[in-house]
C-alpha cells in the first residue's frame, strides 16, 4: 500500500536518475548549443526564433519518451513544486536536483569541447538595458506560469498523461519567443547555472535561482486554489513516473518472433464476381 500511494519502492530508482540526467543533458545541448552554434558560426545560422522554439520541442520528445520512468521533470523549479504539491516524496528531491545539475554541466562541456567556449554565448542574461531584478521578476512571471501548466495538466480531470507535453511544449515555446529579449527566459535554474559554471560566468546569476523558485511557489499556491491539495493518483504518477509501480523495467507483452525465413505464398481468397445485370436491364 505504502509503495502504491507514495512511490517508496527504490527498486528502480537509478533508473529513475538516468532518466532526468539524460533528460536534462538533451535539453541543455539544444538550449545552449543553437546560441553557441549561432555565435560559433555567425549571423543568423540559427535564427533566434528557432532558438527559442528548439527547447521546447526537446521537452516534448523528453515527456514523451522518458516521463513514465522519471516524471520528466528536467528542471529543480518543477521538482520543488512537485514536492510542495505532495506529489512527490521530498526525500527524492536532493538526487533528482543534483542529477539535473549534472546532465547541465555534462551538456555545455560537450558542447564547449565539440565547438569551443564563444563568450556568453549559451548562458541566461538579462537584455540590453534590463536590470538583474527586472531580469528576476520576469523568471518569477514566466516560471509561475510554466509550473501552473505543468502542474494543471498533471492533476485530476486535466490529467492528459503524454499528451500534456503538447500543453508544456507550447508553454516553453511562447514564454521564450516573448521572453528570451528579456531575460532568456529560462525558467531552469539547472539550464542557467549549469553553462554560468563551465563558462566562467555569474553575471545575474542569482535572478536565475531566486526567479524561477520563487515563480514556482507561487504556481503551487494557485493550483491549491484552482484545485485544492495535491497528492492525488494521477497527480503522483505524473510527477514521479509510473515505472516499478504501474508497469515493471523489461519487455511488455509476449514476444512475436520473426521467422527464420519467409512465409510461403498464401492464395489469395477467391473474388466474388460482380453481380450480373438481370434481363431487361441493360439498356
Amino acid at each position: 500500500m505504502a509503495r502504491q500511494t507514495d512511490f517508496w519502492d527504490d527498486s528502480y530508482e537509478w533508473r529513475r536518475l538516468f532518466s532526468e540526467l539524460f533528460g536534462t543533458f538533451l535539453l541543455v545541448i539544444v538550449a545552449v548549443g543553437g546560441a553557441m552554434v549561432n555565435a560559433r558560426f555567425g549571423g543568423n545560422a540559427v535564427p533566434a526564433p528557432a532558438r527559442a522554439v528548439a527547447p521546447a520541442l526537446m521537452v516534448m520528445a523528453i515527456i514523451f519518451f522518458m516521463g513514465a520512468v522519471s516524471g520528466a521533470h528536467l528542471n529543480p523549479a518543477v521538482t520543488v513544486a512537485f514536492a510542495l504539491r505532495r506529489d512527490f516524496p521530498w526525500r527524492r528531491v536532493p538526487a533528482y536536483i543534483v542529477v539535473q545539475f549534472a546532465g547541465a554541466i555534462i551538456a555545455t562541456l560537450l558542447l564547449r569541447g565539440l565547438i569551443g567556449a564563444q563568450g556568453s554565448a549559451g548562458l541566461t542574461l538579462p537584455g540590453p538595458g534590463i536590470s538583474t531584478t527586472t531580469a528576476l521578476l520576469w523568471e518569477v512571471l514566466l516560471t509561475a506560469g510554466l509550473v501552473s501548466v505543468v502542474l494543471g495538466t498533471a492533476s485530476g480531470a486535466q490529467q492528459l498523461g503524454p499528451v500534456a507535453a503538447f500543453g508544456v511544449g507550447s508553454y516553453i515555446a511562447l514564454a521564450g519567443l516573448f521572453g528570451g529579449p528579456v531575460s532568456g527566459a529560462s525558467m531552469n535554474p539547472a539550464r542557467s547555472l549549469g553553462p554560468a559554471l563551465v563558462l566562467g560566468n555569474w553575471t545575474s546569476w542569482w535572478a536565475y535561482l531566486i526567479g524561477p523558485m520563487a515563480g514556482a511557489v507561487i504556481a503551487v499556491g494557485i493550483a491549491f486554489i484552482l484545485r485544492g491539495p495535491g497528492g492525488g493518483t494521477h497527480g503522483t504518477e505524473a510527477a514521479q513516473g509510473t515505472l516499478g509501480t504501474r508497469w515493471r523495467f523489461g519487455p511488455i507483452g509476449a514476444p512475436d518472433p520473426v521467422p527464420d525465413r519467409p512465409e510461403p505464398d498464401r492464395p489469395e481468397p477467391d473474388k466474388p464476381e460482380p453481380d450480373k445485370p438481370e434481363a431487361g436491364e441493360e439498356g
